[in-house]
């Protein structure tokens, strides 16, 4: 046990994510090519389906928000695809041809489509997309923002990129991802330091996606959230879970280790406080969103006072079925 400790505290820590929304410029969190070293290691293991549990739902869900759009697209990218969780559920009959993109080349290599899906494989950072103007009309991605540095910049590229009325649909860890292993190992460090060293930073919250998608300029945003809680026997084996799906730190700052007394309390601390049946429970909070680029078919709001009726009438109006306008 102390052996898979050691290991743990040289490769292990949680993700650390600015607060976008009242930033006019980002900063360089994350170590981009850490996480394409990370990432390749999680894709040469050879028990890499076995972390694959997580991603694999979350695409799944994803893809049915895809589905639910009653459109053919021609062109489609999948921007940080890793081992393919999307395009395993893109029908041929909704896309015509998908580009995944991804910078782990045996991430690219590993990820399939559904039978008749044309698909293109490119080796491109998701921070340095260079698709042609208008030329997508779809652009999806999960699990994979959540890593960005500059991500008003990706999504800048992205709509640059989109053809009008062309949608971006896609998925990233939220706020509440992993809460119990933060405040657990936040408690093990003050028992044990005296203070708190800067493993742990929140992850993106939803009101900074949609700030960020209307500075970027997409219209009609459907944000939603949903989390998904997962048993652990212990904290170690989330852990290891997490590193096996290349989710473990990358930022520039990440100390070079966590002491092993401040792993064990931490993992008494995570028992004591989040047990569930004999193990551990761990909560991850996915956030899915769905944004349009303007164009000349999408609908448009009436312009302002161009109603004729007041809203204080408006239960006079729900009261005898009436259908005119309101004053705005």
């Amino acid at each position: 046990m102390f052996k898979s400790i050691r290991k743990l505290t040289a490769s292990w820590n949680i993700n650390v994510v600015t607060n976008y929304s009242t930033q006019t410029a980002y900063q360089n969190i994350f170590d981009r090519n850490a996480k394409r070293l990370q990432k390749e290691r999680a894709a040469r293991s050879p028990d890499v389906e076995l972390y694959d549990y997580l991603k694999e739902e979350v695409g799944f869900r994803l893809a049915d928000r895809i589905i639910d759009i009653k459109r053919e697209f021609a062109n489609a990218a999948d921007i940080g695809c890793s081992r393919g969780f999307l395009s395993k559920h893109i029908m041929a009959e909704s896309v015509q041809h998908l580009t995944l993109c991804d910078t782990s080349p045996t991430m690219l290599a590993q990820a399939q489509g559904t039978p008749g899906l044309k698909m293109t494989k490119l080796e491109v950072d998701e921070e340095k997309l260079d698709f042609a103007e208008n030329s997508l009309d779809l652009v999806i991605s999960s699990l994979s923002l959540h890593w960005v540095n500059d991500l008003p910049g990706c999504f800048s590229k992205v709509i640059r990129s989109l053809k009008p009325d062309g949608v971006f649909i896609a998925s990233l860890f939220g706020g509440d991802t992993l809460y119990e292993l933060r405040s657990s190992l936040q408690l093990a460090e003050i028992e044990r330091k005296g203070g708190l060293a800067p493993h742990i930073s929140p992850f993106t919250q939803i009101r900074d996606v949609g700030a960020l998608l209307n500075r970027a300029g997409f219209t009609m945003l459907t944000i939603d959230t949903d989390e998904i809680v997962v048993g652990f026997p212990s904290m170690f084996e989330l852990m290891w879970d997490l590193k096996g799906m290349a989710e473990n730190n990358a930022a520039f700052n990440r100390p070079a280790h966590i002491s092993r007394e401040t792993l064990l309390a931490a993992s008494a601390i995570y028992k004591e406080l989040y047990a569930k049946d004999d193990g551990v429970s761990a909560t991850f909070q996915i956030i899915y969103f769905v944004g349009w680029k303007p164009g000349p078919n999408q609908p448009q709001p009436l312009a302002r006072g161009s109603g004729d009726v007041s809203l204080k009438d408006l239960g006079k109006i729900i009261e005898t079925g009436g259908t005119k306008k309101t004053k705005a």
